[in-house]
């Protein structure tokens, strides 16, 4: 017998996660809730860019506004004709329509309303679990789901003295010249030959842009991960000084962006009776800060176990119910790729620009099914341990030795 007054579940946050994983928990046929402090109408601030296969695989390309096959990086100096040699990725690479991709994950939330509420505080009892709010009202669930993002205060984990950061300032818009070839989509430019020996020292960043069409372009200057990270002042001021390099001069801008998320964020404690999905279940990915497609890929198999349990036995305890959302979230195969990737980026994090360049250049000689799977977390874990071998094999001796240690510089900070 379904308890009175109760939902089954009770879902945190507005932003891609909470709509994700909102709409697998209606498809299911449960009574959800939603609770967040902005309106799930409302545009969301940022772009969000994925491999086309990824979507392909879900039957989910449709919901690109963009899509390019001419996908390249750059790992040299800039300086020579050699240094500005691109390599070239193969593989579709597009950008949501993000307008599109928000209506589809709503349209599948069937007339899902969310409470306009700024949560206070949780109370958990053996069966349900209260959610006050500010206002003074109060929302009453079996389970609740915190998909409000990696800043919620409410989700339990271990501390960690230096979070990474992955920063970084963007601009849409028209420019004096092309600041990248016609139909072309640069995911890392690398090239340092607009920085002087003082700059070199500083803690890199690459650029990501791609033409948009119509004359118009989006280039974003981005740091891998920084503890603390790099300020969006200076990222604004590296963007300008790269396109100036070039002789390139910013003529009218359509959109401004700022991206800052943690990398290493350790995983939560899977003993609370409060569930997580997104950035609050510490599901960027640690190596790559690759997101979306995760949360398109297994909020699924999330909502299946919740809505099996919870059908099952509607007087099963709360703590048990998010026990097995956990279990499921976080698997063990899961943890242990998550551990890799997070020792893979506490050591690209002692890198200097020069040697960071040479491990991507190696990085991306890998096979591209290799590539692929360990930036969007689809490699099983011992297809994951070869690669990361191989790696090690194929690469340079300085970035042999920086990879496993050795090579350490006052960058590293954890």
């Amino acid at each position: 017998m379904k308890l009175k007054n109760v939902a089954d579940v009770l879902v945190l946050g507005a932003g891609p996660a909470a709509l994700c994983i909102a709409a697998e928990l209606v498809q299911h046929g449960l009574d959800v809730q939603a609770i967040a402090s902005k309106s799930p109408l409302e545009p969301w601030p940022n772009t969000y860019g994925i491999w086309a296969s990824e979507l392909e695989s879900l039957n989910m390309q449709e919901l690109l506004k963009y899509r390019w096959n001419d996908t390249v990086s750059f790992f040299g100096d800039g300086l020579s004709k050699n240094g500005n040699n691109c390599t070239n990725h193969f593989l579709d690479y597009g950008l949501f329509n993000s307008i599109n991709f928000q209506e589809a994950l709503l349209d599948r939330c069937n007339g899902l309303s969310w409470q306009l509420e700024t949560v206070k505080n949780i109370d958990f009892s053996v069966r349900e679990t209260v959610v006050i709010c500010t206002s003074g009202k109060k929302y009453v669930a079996r389970l609740v789901i915190d998909a409000s993002g990696y800043k919620t205060p409410f989700i339990r984990r271990p501390k960690h003295d230096q979070i990474a950061k992955q920063a970084a300032y963007g601009v849409v818009g028209k420019f004096s010249s092309a600041p990248v070839k016609k139909n072309r989509f640069v995911l890392m430019d690398f090239r340092s030959d607009h920085l002087n020996a003082n700059e070199l020292e500083e803690p890199p960043s690459f650029l990501y842009a791609m033409d948009l069409g119509d004359g118009s372009y989006f280039v974003e200057e981005t740091s891998l991960a920084c503890a603390p990270p790099i300020s969006f002042e200076s990222l604004k001021a590296r963007l300008n000084l790269r396109l100036s390099n070039k002789g390139i001069r910013i003529d009218e801008i359509f959109h401004e962006e700022h991206c800052l998320f943690p990398m290493n964020l350790p995983l939560p404690y899977r003993d609370q009776p409060l569930l997580a999905f997104g950035g609050s279940a510490s599901m960027v990915h640690p190596a790559s800060g690759y997101l979306v497609g995760s949360l398109l890929r297994r909020a699924p198999s999330l909502a299946s176990e919740i809505a099996k349990v919870i059908k099952k036995d509607p007087l099963m305890p709360t703590s048990q119910i998010a026990r097995r959302g956990w279990k499921t979230l976080w698997t063990s195969e899961l943890i242990q790729r998550h551990r890799l990737y997070q020792f893979g980026l506490q050591r690209l994090m002692s890198f200097d620009e020069t040697l960071l360049r040479s491990f991507f250049d190696t990085f991306f000689k890998l096979p591209k099914k290799d590539w692929f799977g360990y930036l969007t977390n689809t490699l099983p874990l011992p297809r994951l341990f070869i690669v990361m071998l191989k790696l090690f094999y194929i690469a340079p001796s300085k970035v042999r030795l920086g990879m496993i240690g050795f090579l350490i510089n006052k960058r590293e900070k954890i």
